[in-house]
């Protein structure tokens, strides 16, 4: 399946150039255009699904694997010193194309990329509450 107005789709149909680095059955790998640090690549399924919540079990598998097997490549290949894995899911995760992908972004020391927000101690009751709602949901 294939979305026309996907702009991965159209990468993947070959209408829109890009820089691919690996590439499987179920997915393909390429340079991202506005990279967060240097390497930064993006694996996407080759089948059409817009996020996280919709695609395919054995695409987010492979993807996952892809995802594994560039961070191993940018660590030896790259001399990276750490590696994000990164998915958006919804605009406002800062989803931007709705193709599921992962980022895979070689970290390095003096890169200058920081958490988006600054990790605090959380209210108690509420993280026991959130946990509670979700134990409290059949198990899939």
């Amino acid at each position: 399946m294939t979305d026309p107005d996907c702009i991965f789709c159209k990468i993947l149909a070959g209408e829109i150039p890009a820089t691919i680095v690996g590439e499987d059955e179920r997915t393909v790998t390429f340079m991202d255009i506005n990279p967060a640090t240097r390497g930064h690549m993006l694996v996407i399924p080759r089948t059409h699904a817009a996020d996280l919540l919709s695609v395919d079990a054995e695409d987010l598998r492979a993807v996952a694997i892809a995802s594994q097997r560039q961070a191993v490549r940018a660590k030896e290949l790259l001399r990276a010193d750490g590696v994000n894995l990164v998915n958006s899911c919804g605009a406002v995760a800062w989803q931007t194309v709705f193709h599921f992908h992962v980022h895979v972004i070689p970290r390095y020391v003096d890169d200058p990329l920081r958490l988006p927000w600054v990790p605090v101690p959380g209210d108690p009751a509420e993280i026991a509450a959130a946990a509670q709602e979700l134990a409290a949901a059949p198990r899939t």
